[in-house]
């Protein structure tokens, strides 16, 4: 009988090394995250495998897994004591190795497995680890499988059976490659940034793009799991800033930024400017709105107000549904509503044929910007972005707040906001026009200016997102307007970044 896990053991110790420890607060909407030796040891991982051996059977899915594993120092240790577990738990494990998130979910398809546990912590610092996992496709787990997985883990409410098994699927990255470029090149002559943050993705990156006919301009595409510049997150002004150093030194049409764990991807012009994703999903969304009349786009509450506003979205009969951020919650609302496609703030972008297979790849993400780029001869990437109306818009913001009490904080924030509607109190010097709830709380005033407040679903924070139709200025007041309303919360801490 494998032992119930604790909440918290001391390591160094005989318990730390003989006994699981799995911290609650790790599963979150729809993936786990965890302080890896604090939060999370070997024995923890076990158990989650066992844990998700069972929530299979519950399902009535095969107990077939496929997992693999980011590209950090402990993460391989993670992913086989996961499997471990899995097999402990009559599992029959289909291990793809060291890996981009997206080709766990491509070998979903390729090698016909219902179920997938990748080990990443995706643009999580080190020390973090996590598992986004699934057992169905293309969707992954959302709140009510994990809270089931939490229940039985947590309860140690498994146990072991026959009938687990291992294989290893040599050489798993070139099939995938191969899949993304068996196609034509791009008739345009392009040259690209590709930048890695010295994450997993540096691995496949360069090779793919050239494949498809691109000069590529490796940035940080060395592997090095210290990550001696900064971390591999596109939303990561230290990593935006280094790929439009490298635009405008080597004058390439565009830089493509990669996560760690390859899911998502961001964009800086060929003039250095920094484009956050959400406008790349609209102007992504131009694109194939075009080719795709009457198309249904998907995107998350944190997304701007132009995938609603967008007079050549309107007229191409696009329909835009605003729906909860998270790529699990995404992910499956694009299927759902047979959506072409769903964009996330973040940089997580889904396509559903014909563009992709409704899961969020940054590489199929690349080539869409790249075939947007190609299908607009003359037309530079800047060019492309100022077409679109302007807006002035701020990074994803995270103050911190612990994970015990992000979600109250969450809540009585949009309650706040309510109560000052229901009194006619302004905010940011105008009434409130509308609030929309469906993650957390989006206000917006009277002249279009809006704010957002929702607590993050990986990490012990929360995330602040502000933008104005107006001006720079309006922004700005919105988000001293919005800050001002946190802060009569004593939970919350400081920035990570602001306006």
């Amino acid at each position: 009988m494998f032992p119930k896990p604790s909440p918290q053991l001391l390591s160094n110790t005989y318990a730390y090394e003989s006994e699981p420890m799995v911290k609650p607060t790790g599963f979150r909407e729809y993936d786990a995250r965890w302080l890896y030796e604090k939060e999370l040891n070997l024995m923890g991982a076990q158990a989650l495998g066992l844990g998700l051996a069972r929530l299979l059977k519950e399902l009535g899915v095969p107990r077939e897994v496929v997992v693999g594993h980011d590209f950090r120092s402990y993460s391989a240790a993670i992913k086989l004591a996961l499997a471990a577990g899995l097999m402990a738990g009559g599992a029959r494990v289909r291990d793809i190795g060291l890996a981009i998130t997206p080709m766990a979910y491509f070998a979903q398809f390729a090698l016909d497995v219902p179920a997938v546990a990748m080990v990443t912590a995706s643009h999580n610092d080190n020390g973090w680890t996590g598992v986004k996992m699934g057992a169905g496709r293309p969707v992954t787990f959302g709140p009510e499988e994990m809270a089931r997985l939490k229940d039985i883990v947590i309860g140690g409410d498994y146990e072991t059976e026959p009938g687990g098994a291992y294989d290893f699927a040599p050489d798993f990255p070139a099939r995938y490659i191969a899949d993304l470029t068996s196609r034509p090149k791009f008739a345009r002559s392009m040259k690209v940034v590709a930048a890695c943050g010295n994450g997993g993705a540096g691995a496949f990156a360069p090779k793919l793009l050239s494949a498809l006919g691109v000069d590529v301009v490796p940035l940080d595409c060395d592997l090095d799991w210290t990550f001696p510049r900064y971390n591999p997150n596109p939303e990561d002004l230290n990593m935006l800033h280094a790929m439009a150093e490298a635009v405008k030194r080597t004058h390439a049409d565009v830089a493509l930024g990669f996560d760690g764990d390859g899911d998502r991807c961001g964009v800086v012009d060929n003039e250095g400017r920094e484009i956050f994703a959400d406008k790349i999903g609209v102007m992504l969304a131009r694109d194939l709105s075009k080719l795709h009349p009457n198309a249904t786009f998907v995107v998350d509450v944190k997304s701007t107000g132009l995938f609603a506003t967008d007079p050549e979205l309107t007229a191409t009969g696009a329909k835009v549904d605003y729906w909860k951020t998270g790529h699990s919650h995404i992910k499956r609302r694009v299927r759902d509503l047979n959506a072409l496609a769903g964009f996330e703030k973040s940089g997580h972008f889904f396509f559903n044929a014909p563009v992709g297979r409704g899961y969020d790849d940054g590489f199929v993400t690349a080539i869409a910007i790249l075939d947007m780029l190609d299908r607009n001869p003359g037309k530079s990437m800047a060019d492309l972005y100022r077409a679109l109306p302007q807006t002035w818009g701020s990074p994803t913001m995270s103050p911190f707040c612990p994970d015990e009490a992000k979600y109250a904080v969450s809540d009585r924030v949009a309650a706040r906001f309510a109560a000052m509607r229901e009194k006619g109190e302004p905010l940011a010097g105008q009434a409130i026009r509308d609030i929309v709830t469906v993650n957390g709380a989006r206000v917006t005033v009277e002249d279009g200016t809006w704010g957002l407040v929702r607590a993050s679903s990986n990490k012990p924070e929360l995330v602040v997102v502000v933008e104005s139709p107006v001006s720079e200025a309006r922004m700005r007041q919105m988000f001293e307007a919005v800050d001002s309303v946190l802060r009569e919360n004593p939970e919350v801490g400081a920035y990570n970044q602001t306006i």
